[in-house]
């Protein structure tokens, strides 16, 4: 007769070793996860002691996070290969949150892995080619460990039962560890799940659990009174609050949202040689502004962008979630290109970086954009030292997009990239037109150099944009904000508005709208922006416009974007009224009108709208193609035909992928 096997004799000494060295692998693996998240390699162990003497059960609760992932070490006979799996993955995680940190306000969220192939394509513009090198030296020489003891690492004798009953009894403990000190934190107030500032959040809680928090806490939850009645009631209210209006539908709208631009002189300690935004100075001095709540800081862009479109708060879904990503790829919703298309706008969207960041060239459509020019579709640009596209080329895309359509008022949303960080904290620019002369405690007064001077480019961008506007015959509202504050190691005290939430707008016009000072937030720009011209059209709009001082404004909010993106629809009788526009990259199509030969071995294609990644093809075949002028490619080799009908143009991106092509 079978004697039956006691848990403990179960636990013969290499389980008893396991029971000991795991936990102590969770602990290392969190320490180590906390110092990247608080940068004490580079800032100092402060932050961090500061969290584990203060919040020590919130620390536990990550501890035993990772040692939950650990403990089905005890089912495998690869017991060391699992725990070094998971070890891989989440030192990676904290390394990863901690460069972020480095070159961004932000942290690390599950929402970066839907914008990897993003992060991939921009980290050039955060590291040298060398240390590019020796990551991916150090990546390949991990899985190739991995791999190697996986073949040949030790392996656990014991039997599968004795491994069910070590492993069901670790997963039992570890877990009941773990839901012992959450619920304790929460009691204690170490924990929340609301983080209303994502960056202040992953120091007060830790990385681990505010990861898992990015990861299931995501979209917005139904709110309490969700009903038809309610939205009911909702569209009654802003019907009654909107008034009759005088729609003013002959003025161009044009909207530019302006990389990390702020004015230097709301740094609070920062000096300078002279004033950088001299533009922006006069601006706001004769034309409506004041502060602009955005959603993120240091990083971010799409979410600013997204709110400023829909009249939609980000804060309302999961931290650190990006709608563009999680809703807009493939469905509609209200937004000011679609209330503008409803009053005979032609709309336009542009931007001086590629198509697919955050996933544009899908999401705009829809939006209601009806064509979408990024940079693969513009004339050779410059760069910054830190390779991102100068904005003075947006001047020229601005008037080729109020060409495009001349029996129609015009709205264009353009976005723009040139003060993006990461901001090098060695000298490399020689001679600057603005030096600093003081800089905040805590700075690095090259980067706050170089930033300023981006800074003053951008400024003569909208000098120029400005004069261009003005010497046209159209009227024309322009809206220009920044989307979120420099990642400069900024803090709430180093700014004259007390926030790193904070940017500011101005609304500029040409026809003598009173100057009228607010502050907004995000969500409320583009009603504000809308109202001076009197066009109520759209839901959201309206409400935007009319309806903030009642007193149930931000819980019919909430209800009015969860209606939208994820309820019944009630507000418009079940089904979104708006349907994906048919976009068409570019603003005009790109034609071939003809093929010269000069010489044996050159050829030229002749046609309109050429860009420096257009690509050449006759049958499939790609031809040896170089880009010269928007109206000219040069070939070097036979394309073999005179028709200019049989000559392909297509636009890739830098992958290689085809973003368009000419029929």
């Amino acid at each position: 007769m079978k004697q039956p096997i006691h848990l403990w004799d179960a636990w013969h000494p290499k389980e008893r070793e396991a029971f000991l060295y795991i936990p102590l692998l969770a602990l290392g693996l969190t320490l180590i996860s906390e110092l990247f998240n608080h940068k004490a390699f580079t800032d100092g162990p402060s932050s961090f002691w500061q969290f584990v003497t203060e919040n020590p059960i919130a620390f536990l609760v990550n501890v035993f996070l990772v040692l939950v992932t650990l403990a089905p070490a005890f089912f495998f006979r690869r017991r060391m290969f699992w725990c070094a799996l998971v070890s891989v993955v989440w030192l990676m995680g904290g390394a990863v949150n901690g460069f972020i940190l480095l070159n961004r306000m932000t942290p690390f969220t599950v929402a970066d892995l839907t914008v990897f192939q993003t992060g991939i394509d921009t980290l050039p513009n955060y590291l040298s080619t060398p240390y590019i090198i020796l990551l991916v030296g150090a990546i390949l020489l991990v899985l190739a460990g991995l791999v190697f003891l996986f073949w040949k690492g030790p392996r656990s004798t014991a039997s599968g039962r004795r491994r069910l009953m070590t492993g069901t009894a670790a997963l039992a403990v570890s877990s009941a560890l773990l839901a012992g000190s959450w619920t304790l934190a929460f009691h204690l107030g170490q924990l929340s799940h609301v983080f209303s500032n994502l960056a202040f959040a992953y120091e007060d809680y830790g990385f681990s659990y505010c990861f898992l928090q990015t990861w299931l806490n995501r979209g917005i939850h139904q709110p309490s009174r969700y009903s038809a009645q309610e939205m009911s009631r909702i569209r009654e209210m802003i019907e009654a609050d909107t008034p009759a209006a005088d729609p003013q539908t002959d003025v161009n709208v044009v909207f530019v949202q302006l990389e990390s631009f702020i004015d230097p002189a709301e740094i609070q300690g920062l000096e300078l040689s002279e004033d950088a935004v001299p533009t922006w100075t006069a601006l706001t001095e004769e034309y409506s502004t004041g502060y602009l709540t955005v959603p993120v800081v240091g990083a971010g862009t799409a979410n600013t962008e997204y709110e400023v479109l829909t009249g939609m708060s980000t804060r309302l879904f999961g931290p650190g979630e990006y709608p563009y990503q999680t809703r807009l790829t493939d469905q509609t919703v209200e937004s000011v290109a679609y209330n503008l298309k409803e009053n005979g706008y032609a709309t336009h969207a542009i931007h001086n970086h590629r198509a697919t960041f955050y996933g544009r060239n899908d999401v705009y459509a829809n939006l209601g954009f009806d064509d979408f020019t990024a940079l693969e579709y513009m004339p050779k640009v410059q760069l910054t030292p830190k390779n991102w596209a100068k904005d003075a080329i947006l001047t020229s895309q601005i008037g080729k997009a109020l060409d495009a359509t001349p029996d129609q008022p015009d709205l264009v949303f353009t976005v723009s990239v040139q003060g993006h960080g990461k901001y090098p904290t060695e000298q490399v620019l020689e001679n600057p037109a603005i030096t600093v002369t003081a800089c905040p405690e805590g700075t690095n007064r090259n980067a706050l150099e170089y930033y300023v001077n981006q800074v003053h480019e951008m400024d003569a961008f909208l000098r120029n944009l400005l004069n261009m506007l003005s010497q046209r015959e159209e009227r024309t509202i322009l809206v220009l904000y920044g989307d979120h504050l420099p990642a400069l190691d900024l803090e709430g005290r180093n700014m004259s508005s007390r926030s790193l939430y904070k940017t500011e707008y101005v609304i500029w016009d040409n026809f003598h709208l009173e100057k009228a000072d607010e502050d907004l937030c995000a969500y409320q720009l583009a009603a504000a922006a809308l109202n001076r011209i009197g066009i109520t059209t759209g839901v959201m709009n309206a409400f935007q416009q009319f309806c903030r001082e009642e007193s149930t404004y931000a819980s019919d909010l909430l209800k009015l974007q969860y209606d939208a993106l994820y309820g019944k629809n009630y507000l418009h009788g079940g089904a979104s009224p708006y349907e994906p526009t048919d976009m068409q990259m570019g603003m005009a199509p790109i034609t071939v009108s003809s093929i010269v030969q000069q010489g044996e071995e050159i050829w030229y294609v002749l046609g309109e709208n050429f860009s420096p990644y257009c690509q050449v093809t006759i049958e499939g075949r790609r031809l040896d193609a170089e880009y010269i002028t928007p109206r000219l490619i040069r070939l070097t080799e036979d394309p073999e035909t005179d028709n200019p009908g049989d000559l392909q143009i297509q636009v890739v991106d830098k992958h290689n992928e085809i973003l368009s092509d000419t029929e």
